[in-house]
């Protein structure tokens, strides 16, 4: 038995909420951050009062609800690298039965459906010794990512700008394991189902990728995330990575592939997280779309990291200003910067490229007069789409990507 394998035998990993994870409020460190020693962070939105809570195997978080998870990164963290650590990253579920504990030994993946023509289960194991494994860096992105900066407001959770992280995955391409499921010819669509049981609403969050993208070598079985386990609010111990598309496909505690002949019509894939099925995903609100169709790609997103909204600067000091840039897989070509209100722009400059997928770095330099300025980012991908100067509006409140404004005073 394997070094690894011992201690998945060995593991028990706990998650416990409510009482318990409250009582580790304040717990733990942001490094450089402003929020080390903070139990409560007032977030720029109505209401916007949140406890920060240290869960298990996580820093304290902003929490939105604590049954089922839905825990927020604090945006400093952005500032202090392109990799989001583990301890940091973003926590959303739908259901409040989660599983509580997972044997890494004893966990399989089934995978089967109607236009399976050889079913089969994996172990983790299997999964870690019988494929060659991949890895790159991907953007996880919450589709309701700046819920809460919708105006006028919409239903759902009121999340600002942590609801997303960057983390190098390593695992296996889904098409090599459905390789040895023989798919039929009749294959439209595959489906993937997690641990966590649906209790009441919607259900069982179920969610569903055509074949095609299925078997494009990038969609993956990650065991790893930044050259560890998983955590276990992360999807610990498989989680389904589909790159450059929203974290509602990403399910956690993979347990169950099914490749089927016909399109899946589950209430996570409809009616649920639908958008207007337009060119901007969006309509005027008050209205409703003629059609919808299942969310798919990130949009173009950049922010600024490094200076907060309402700074104050040192009149005549440069101040090198950084910040990062994403999109849905074309790559980031460019950003650019103004430091007053959009009037004018200029090229920040790019740092170093860790993948299509991942955050990319930007700086620029900004000497500031005495005064008020007003500093905006603005990135283009390598297709040539951008950020809207503004903001889109849609009734889920998904996909927002609107040139950010920060407001600083030099003096």
């Amino acid at each position: 038995m394997s070094e690894l394998d011992s201690t998945n035998r060995l593991r028990r990993r706990l998650v416990t909420g409510g009482a318990a994870a409250l009582a580790g409020a304040g717990l733990g460190s942001f490094g450089r951050t402003a929020l080390a020693q903070a139990t409560s962070v007032d977030l720029p939105i109505v209401n916007g009062r949140r406890n920060l809570v240290a869960f298990p195997e996580k820093r304290p978080l902003i929490v939105l609800t604590s049954r089922p998870p839905q825990l927020e990164t604090p945006f400093e963290v952005f500032n202090d690298g392109l990799i989001t650590p583990n301890d940091a990253f973003f926590v959303r579920y739908h259901n409040a039965a989660i599983p509580t504990s997972v044997d890494g030994d004893k966990h399989v993946v089934k995978i089967g459906g109607n236009a399976c023509g050889k079913p089969f289960e994996l172990t983790m194991t299997e999964l870690r010794s019988q494929f060659k494994p991949t890895e790159y860096i991907a953007v996880n992105q919450c589709s309701g990512n700046s819920r809460g900066l919708f105006n006028p407001r919409v239903q759902g959770g009121q999340l600002t700008n942590g609801a997303m992280g960057n983390a190098r995955w390593l695992g296996v391409p889904l098409k090599d394991v459905l390789a040895r499921a023989e798919l039929k010819n009749t294959a439209r669509q595959v489906t993937f189902n997690g641990l966590d049981n649906g209790v009441m609403g919607g259900g069982d969050f179920v969610k569903a990728i055509a074949v095609h993208h299925a078997l494009d070598g990038e969609v993956m079985l990650a065991y790893q995330m930044n050259g560890a386990d998983i955590p276990m609010l992360n999807g610990y111990p498989v989680k389904l990575i589909v790159p450059g598309y929203y974290g509602t496909y990403w399910v956690k505690h993979l347990s169950e592939i099914a490749v089927i002949d016909n399109v899946f019509g589950g209430f996570w894939m409809n009616p649920a997280y639908r958008v207007p099925d337009n060119d901007c995903a969006c309509i005027e609100p008050g209205t409703t779309p003629a059609a919808t169709r299942p969310i798919g790609r990130f949009t173009v997103r950049s922010f600024i990291t490094s200076v907060a909204n309402g700074a104050q600067l040192r009149a005549g000091q440069q101040t090198v200003v950084r910040g990062i840039a994403f999109d849905g897989g074309q790559g980031v070509r460019e950003v650019a910067y103004s430091t007053d209100g959009g009037a004018s722009w200029r090229a920040a400059t790019l740092g170093a490229d860790l993948g299509r997928y991942s955050f990319r770095e930007f700086t620029f330099g900004f000497t500031p007069e005495k005064g008020n300025h007003d500093l905006r980012v603005r990135a283009w991908n390598r297709s040539g789409q951008s950020q809207p100067m503004e903001a889109l509006w849609q009734p889920a409140g998904y996909m927002r990507n609107v040139v950010e404004s920060v407001k600083v005073t030099a003096a």
